[in-house]
């Protein structure tokens, strides 16, 4: 220990926060919840030493500085996810113990040597892993460093430069890889990383609550988790503009129509400003204010910056104009000394060269028809233009923004620079490392904006192209990776595996996948057993219920009563996971209020996340979620009004780890017609 007294040196006091700050980081570490500390142990064949190797969460030492356990992260954890039978990496066992929390429920080993090769498919700690995915959901998701599979591992494990962008269908594990990169690339690359920062981005507030828990769970508390629109500082957003509007907002026209009205922020003077100063009179013409606009252009690359020369230009020809030829005019520093209050030059510095924030700037720049029209150009047309005017408020403090207006203030951020005094404040962040989870939906306005907080061109970028549903949303990855930051050529990895959905479930939504994008290979579940979905029709009579084959009779009055109908039977069904139903916005209020009459116990998933048993989620903030049982309402709606509709619909099919039922009174789409009744009416 370091001890400060009242005369101790800067270089103790140094020392003693050096310790503490090291203190304080090795308890974050150790600070892993109701965990299990340990989940594996390696087993090294004779020729290796025959040593074993404990692995966890984080690294232990003994009084003898001996490791009692390895991070999962260190190299010699490599074979724990990675050894097969026929590559062993100089294992004769690796044993998985199957926890819950601190509880120890059993142990698998895994022996080399010998054959190897049960199952299907290439999965390690098989029946740990299947323990796993059949326990109940908890709402928020939990690290998966236990039973982490090699084509995950190989994603964590991946270099730090460049772009590495991921594909991987519903239930693959993909937001589980990339977390757990960025756990592993912050043990590894400790520096720079530690100083340089990491940002993880997710589509909403609601998939950040529900992974927000995974990174501390593996020890790492440091990384900044957000969405786009926490970037802008001071800034409130909420909500989408309509998927028109939300087309043009994300189009990389807008670069053009942006720099255009800050353009049309830089004016000279309409009349030549004449004010008095003693027994003279000081005149700036308005050929001067050309000139000083000229001149501010074409030296400052950002707006704000170039303010104090035009000030000062101001100043310097106000002083000129003074002179005569019996006597010289006064110098600028007292003409600015004296005239600096002046409500005739502060009106005029504001009409040619404003200090603008972007929130003004973006605010002044849609409430007003001529500048909209004029910032356009031949950019957009008369129909876009007026696509993008909105009513301005009394302030523009006052306006709430939404997340299609995150991109272009940041772009005006990057047009007009920091405020003079502000340059701190206002500083766009970059990280030495950005993982962009559900990237297959972002604008490229929106990745321009990610690209700008890249310190170094790396990311890991993870989606999938199937689930691009946004008015964005993306048919390819060529199309994301054009507007993603570095010389070199991304890497690609795919995640093949399905971890979440069983096989039967992922039957049906296959049928949709095929319909939202043909030809594109849906994962394969490695759950080959479970319930299949069940279809309701809202009918009043006796109705075959695909799925098991039998009658069922239904004679409630509307489908928000069939929707309560049915939780309450899923409940029953349901030992201690969770149940969301999924449905199109205009629907959660009608649902709730049958929920409510049913006596069913609920929350709103933008209220209280998944914390509730049974939570109604619009389908809109479905995408990245899983629960246990999943009741999707009225499919049809899902399709007709949203832009990618069927696409929305694989989302809402595939959230399901156990059950899966579809209420519906319109005619279900062809994809989700059972085979048998689409041969017959064929």
């Amino acid at each position: 220990m370091v001890e400060v007294g009242a005369g101790g040196t800067h270089q103790a006091r140094y020392e003693r926060e050096i310790i503490w700050d090291s203190i304080s980081n090795r308890l974050s570490a150790l600070d892993i919840g109701d965990s299990s500390l340990v989940f594996g142990r390696l087993d090294w064949a004779d020729e290796q030493g025959g040593d074993q190797l404990y692995v966890g969460r984080v690294a232990v030492w003994d009084d003898d500085q001996e490791p009692v356990t390895i991070d999962w992260r260190a190299p010699a954890a490599e074979a724990f996810y990675r050894a097969t039978g026929g590559e062993p990496m100089g294992l004769s066992r690796r044993r998985h113990f199957v926890t819950r929390g601190r509880e120890l429920l059993g142990v698998e080993d895994e022996f080399f040597g010998e054959s190897n090769g049960r199952g299907r498919l290439p999965l390690v700690g098989e029946a740990t892993l299947r323990a796993t995915l059949e326990a109940g959901r908890t709402g928020r998701l939990a690290d998966a460093a236990a039973t982490i599979q090699a084509e995950q591992d190989a994603i964590i494990r991946s270099p730090l430069p460049g772009v590495l962008v991921v594909q991987g269908g519903p239930g693959t594990g993909k937001t589980v890889a990339a977390l757990h990169r960025a756990a592993y690339l912050l043990y590894t690359h400790r520096f720079p990383l530690e100083g340089q920062g990491m940002l993880v981005l997710g589509p909403n507030r609601l998939f950040l609550t529900y992974i927000e828990q995974v990174l501390p769970s593996l020890g790492e508390a440091g990384v900044e988790v957000s969405m786009l629109a926490d970037l802008l500082p001071g800034t409130r957003v909420k909500g989408l503009d309509d998927s028109r509007v939300s087309r043009i907002k994300g189009d990389l026209r807008m670069i053009s129509v942006l720099r255009r009205a800050r353009r049309d922020r830089q004016r000279p003077l309409r009349s030549d400003v004449s004010v008095g100063f003693g027994l003279r009179r000081l005149r700036l013409t308005v050929a001067q204010s050309e000139e000083i606009v000229r001149q501010a252009r074409k030296r400052f690359r950002t707006h704000n910056r170039a303010r104090r020369f035009v000030e000062e230009q101001m100043y310097q020809h106000l002083a000129d104009s003074g002179s005569r030829t019996d006597s010289p005019g006064p110098d600028v520093e007292t003409v600015r000394e004296r005239l600096h209050g002046s409500i005739e030059l502060r009106e005029a510095l504001e009409w040619m060269w404003p200090v603008l924030t972007p929130t003004h700037f973006l605010h002044d720049l849609f409430g007003s028809s001529a500048l909209l029209r004029s910032a356009a150009g031949s950019q957009l047309t008369s129909e876009e233009t007026d696509l993008l005017y909105r009513p301005r408020s009394e302030h523009a403090s006052d306006v709430v923004w939404t997340a299609d207006d995150a991109p272009l203030l940041d772009e005006a951020l990057a047009l007009l620079g920091p405020r003079p005094g502000h340059k701190l404040a206002d500083a766009i962040r970059t990280y030495g490392h950005i993982v962009v989870d559900e990237a297959q939906d972002l604008s490229p306005m929106q990745l321009r904006m990610i690209s700008r907080r890249s310190l170094n061109g790396s990311m890991t970028v993870v989606g999938d192209i199937a689930q691009a549903t946004s008015a964005w949303g993306h048919d390819s990855w060529d199309s994301v990776v054009e507007h993603l930051p570095g010389d070199a050529d991304p890497r690609f990895a795919e995640l093949s595996i399905g971890y979440r959905l069983p096989q039967p479930i992922m039957d049906v939504a296959s049928r949709v996948l095929d319909a939202a994008m043909p030809g594109l290979v849906p994962p394969q579940s490695i759950r080959t057993e479970g319930q299949p979905p069940r279809f309701v029709p809202v009918l009043g009579h006796t109705a075959a219920v695909a799925g098991n084959g039998q009658g069922r009779e239904t004679s409630h009055d509307s489908v928000f009563s069939v929707v309560a109908q049915e939780v309450k039977t899923e409940l029953g069904a349901l030992a201690n996971g969770n149940l969301a139903v999924i449905c199109h916005t205009a629907m959660v209020e009608a649902i709730s209020e049958a929920l409510a009459a049913a006596e069913v116990d609920h929350g709103l998933v933008y209220e209280r996340g998944l914390e509730s048993q049974v939570t109604i989620v619009p389908v809109e903030l479905v995408k990245g979620l899983e629960v246990d049982t999943a009741v999707v309402v009225e499919p049809a709606d899902i399709c007709e009004k949203l832009p990618k509709g069927m696409r929305a619909l694989y989302v809402a099919m595939t959230r399901a780890t156990q059950r899966l039922v579809v209420v519906h009174e319109r005619p279900l789409p062809e994809p989700l017609i059972p085979e048998p009744l689409v041969t017959k009416e064929a």
